[in-house]
């Protein structure tokens, strides 16, 4: 049984690791900076190494979840979290465009700019955007493309408060809508194979209108 699940459910399993593939070959070395690998982000060691730098802007991608004292560095700007998910409507893991996928949210598959605090995905918003996925043709692309936009618009936003003057959009989610947390423990054999089942129908899909965004203000 163990067998069956793993072949029946190895498409999302490829997506994911084919994406990291891809960018452990573009990208195999580290820049010449000053690098710390550790297996915990809140450890003290973390802290210490970003405190010495005294930074500017912290941008955070990929994490656990952040905690104190690393949420209370002293930094000049703030920290700025990535959210593979278009907030406040789609939160949490363990991915949310497959949680977009399985529960028909075509219309909600996009990327999130925050400034982080202590809960998952719950910042206030700097920018996000939508991403339209229904040309990709296979769950790798739809991957590759939602990270490529990804960082494209994190680059914008970095660019954004970088360039302009304080204050920085700083939009709370509540205001924009209440949207739902997913965890990882709620996706099961079943979600997965809705997932896989509605991506053989998606040239059926009518994308609904794009829900609420927020826009980088011109600098």
């Amino acid at each position: 049984k163990k067998i069956y699940r793993a072949t029946q459910f190895w498409p999302i399993h490829l997506a994911w690791t084919g994406m990291q593939k891809k960018y452990n070959r573009e990208f195999p070395f580290w820049p010449d900076v000053p690098v710390l690998l550790t297996s915990n982000i809140n450890s003290q060691d973390a802290y210490n190494f970003t405190a010495s730098h005294q930074p500017d802007l912290v941008v955070v991608s990929g994490t656990s979840l952040v905690k104190e004292p690393l949420l209370s560095v002293p930094v000049g700007i703030g920290i700025m979290n990535l959210h593979t998910g278009l907030s406040p409507y789609i939160k949490g893991g363990p991915n949310c465009t497959n949680w977009c996928i399985a529960e028909n949210k075509w219309h909600m598959i996009g990327n999130t700019i925050m400034w982080i605090n202590a809960g998952i995905d719950t910042g206030n918003i700097i920018t996000t955007e939508q991403v339209d996925i229904l040309n990709c043709r296979s769950l790798l692309d739809v991957q590759v493309k939602i990270m490529e936009e990804a960082h494209r618009l994190y680059c914008k936003a970095i660019g954004y408060v970088l360039t302009a003057s304080a204050p920085y959009n700083s939009v709370p989610q509540n205001k924009i809508a209440e949207g739902r947390i997913y965890y990882t423990k709620m996706w099961t054999d079943e979600k997965k194979k809705q997932l896989l089942r509605n991506w053989r129908r998606k040239k059926n899909v009518v994308m609904e209108a794009a829900p609420q965004t927020v826009p980088l203000p011109n600098y």
